[in-house]
């Protein structure tokens, strides 16, 4: 796989599934655009990294629920970069609860930032991939959003908007050499999942065949493979990263 020539912008970008997509499609060639709301150190260090893979990068702090800040960002990258070519959609929250306990203004923050912050992002790069007559989208998904997730409501419901989201998105943009795909993860090992107990965490591996969760680099090399143009026919899929789960 190679990405020279290419740009890429990863929201969520800093840390877990989206760091680990940055540095792997920044490890194929790509300019990276990063993402992040609140973890500035640790964007600015993978920004670091990506540069000393001799690779270009822009910082892009923004809330990706918030319209005006997601048009800005974009112009931003394109100031930069001068187009777009790739797009993951990675930034996402949690506020888990039952449904009779969760309060809906935790509801509606994760359908915001996971659902309304993935159309605006797709909306935006859909004007500039538009205009290029190219582009490959990815959006980060999740299990729960397929199968559901008990205390996950919210979660569960911004997840398989997405899908919906992505696949309508798909369709509307096939005859221009744009493809959009969704990679709906397992448990991945993040920094999420690390502040599980010992218990909890046994508990989710039991549920799957493969007998561990999936890392974070695995989930970007599907990802990369998505954006790739051996993947150019390839378009309103979604791939189960899930160890047979």
């Amino acid at each position: 796989m190679s990405f020279a020539g290419k740009t890429a912008l990863i929201t969520g970008a800093s840390r877990g599934i989206g760091r680990a997509i940055a540095l792997e499609l920044a490890k194929q060639g790509a300019d990276i655009g990063i993402n992040y709301l609140r973890s500035q150190e640790q964007a600015l260090s993978l920004s670091q990294e990506i540069q000393a893979l001799g690779r270009k990068t822009i910082l892009l702090p923004a809330s990706v629920a918030q319209e005006q800040e997601v048009k800005k960002m974009f112009e931003s990258f394109v100031e930069v970069f001068g187009k777009l070519d790739i797009l993951v959609c990675n930034a996402g929250i949690v506020r888990d609860n039952l449904i009779l306990r969760m309060k809906t203004e935790d509801f509606v923050e994760v359908i915001q930032v996971n659902l309304l912050g993935t159309f605006l992002c797709l909306k935006e790069a859909g004007h500039l991939m538009l205009r290029s007559r190219y582009g490959r989208v990815v959006a980060i998904s999740s299990v729960s959003g397929t199968f559901g997730n008990a205390g996950q409501a919210n979660y569960a419901a911004s997840k398989a908007g997405m899908i919906g989201l992505v696949k309508t998105f798909a369709l509307e943009f096939a005859k221009r050499d744009i493809t959009a795909n969704v990679v709906a993860p397992g448990p991945v090992e993040t920094d999420m999942t690390a502040q599980l107990s010992s218990e909890i965490k046994d508990k989710i591996i039991s549920y799957i065949p493969k007998h561990r969760m999936a890392t974070a680099e695995e989930v970007a090399k599907m990802v990369a493979f998505l954006c790739t143009d051996d993947a150019a026919y390839i378009t309103g899929q979604v791939f189960g990263l899930t160890g047979g789960l």
